[in-house]
């Protein structure tokens, strides 16, 4: 907490009394009723306005785990003592919420990010901070932000700022509260020729046959459009798919995770984004995950508690090798920006892998090997299921 001080507009009434009593000293007392008496009037009141309020309590909402480039609204509310209790007497005040490198607040004045604002030193680009005008005690403080790099990040501390009414003094209250915010990697589109073949083929083909309904969920990323149960979504005005009974007969697939050595930020950014991207597939399609990880292993099952995990483990990627680490059925190397994707049947680069460029044949490769062995054509999602996937901000495609 710090104590009551002048602004510059205090300072300046505060010369201008001292002026005008000077004056009235030499030249008469007209001045000193002018001039004096109603500046004197306004800066007692303005101090005693100030002495009078405590420091508030601080709680934030609309702070949701999320996807990078995606944006929040976040509503920071103030609070009496005890905390809940409604503020006693309301007051103007400057709210500076702190953020940690990879979000940004996006102001008026264009984006504000970490180490761009005032009282931040843009050398180290650590920090930055939201800044909003308020009445505290009468309406939350809000402030957008974006998510612009992975990771889990901190908001807070808060420091108000607050004025009198005529603007003459202020009083600064550090709030320590503080909360954390997981932002997960970038997740892209994985075809269904190479999720079948890391899953067997046979479990995916047999939930494309929709024998048997099984329940309703929330959707996710890579959910086709045709799967929307669009009663139910209208119901509850969030995305809501169908699930079949094969989904939960499949197999599991082991997908390791590793970089090159020395590598940055952005290769590991990289590898991250490639194991959101075809473990949230796998997961999707009913398939579990077991992923190892420099920082550590998972298991993720199919259903939101599974997908959740995986994603904050991604969130949580750090450069590393796995030397030593059993063969997985699938292994995913980072290096200069870029992920290999190593099989057991063949080697290619993510970044062509996601963006549709390899194997254009592989769907009906596949589903003349199968015919072949069956002697029944199955019936193929193909690679455009994640494809056709719906736009949605709401629960349903972010894990919280």
């Amino acid at each position: 907490m710090f104590g009551v001080s002048l602004t510059r507009r205090g300072r300046l009434v505060a010369g201008i009394c001292l002026v005008a009593s000077v004056a009235a000293v030499t030249a008469g007392g007209r001045s000193l009723n002018a001039v004096v008496v109603p500046g004197l009037v306004a800066l007692a009141a303005g101090f005693v306005q100030l002495r009078g309020i405590d420091a508030p309590g601080v709680r934030r909402t609309g702070l949701t785990n999320g996807f990078v480039g995606e944006e929040r609204t976040v509503a920071t509310e103030f609070t009496g003592d005890p905390p809940g209790t409604d503020i006693g007497r309301p007051f103007l005040a400057s709210v500076r919420d702190r953020l940690t490198d990879g979000l940004v607040a996006l102001g008026g004045d264009g984006d504000l990010r970490g180490g761009d604002t005032a009282d931040v030193d843009a050398t180290t680009g650590t920090t930055g901070e939201a800044t909003t005008q308020t009445t505290v005690g009468d309406a939350p403080a809000r402030y957008r932000i974006r998510y612009d790099e992975r990771g889990v990040h901190r908001v807070g501390p808060a420091q108000i700022t607050a004025t009198d009414v005529f603007g003459l003094y202020y009083r600064r209250f550090l709030l320590t509260g503080r909360d954390t915010v997981t932002v997960y990697p970038s997740v892209r589109t994985v075809p269904g020729w190479f999720r079948r073949r890391l899953s067997g083929g046979e479990g995916l083909d047999a939930s494309q046959q929709r024998e048997a309904f099984d329940r309703l969920r929330e959707y996710a990323r890579g959910d086709a459009l045709r799967d929307v149960h669009w009663p139910t979504t209208a119901k509850r005005n969030e995305l809501i798919v169908k699930s079949f009974a094969a989904e939960t007969d499949r197999r599991r697939v082991s997908i390791a995770g590793e970089t090159q050595p020395a590598a940055d930020d952005d290769t590991a950014d990289a590898l991250a984004s490639a194991i959101a991207s075809v473990g949230l597939a796998l997961l999707n399609d009913g398939v579990g995950v077991d992923v190892r990880l420099p920082h550590g292993d998972i298991t993720a099952d199919p259903g939101p508690r599974g997908r959740r995990t995986l994603l904050e483990a991604a969130a949580r990627v750090d450069a590393g090798s796995l030397d030593g680490r059993p063969t997985p059925d699938v292994r995913l190397v980072a290096a200069d920006g870029d992920v290999e994707v190593q099989t057991p049947a063949h080697t290619l680069a993510f970044s062509a892998l996601a963006d549709g460029a390899l194997d254009p044949k592989a769907d009906s490769d596949v589903r003349t090997a199968q015919t072949g062995s069956t002697g029944v054509a199955p019936t193929a999602r193909g690679s455009t299921d994640q494809e056709s996937q719906p736009t949605t901000t709401g629960s349903g495609g972010t894990p919280r």
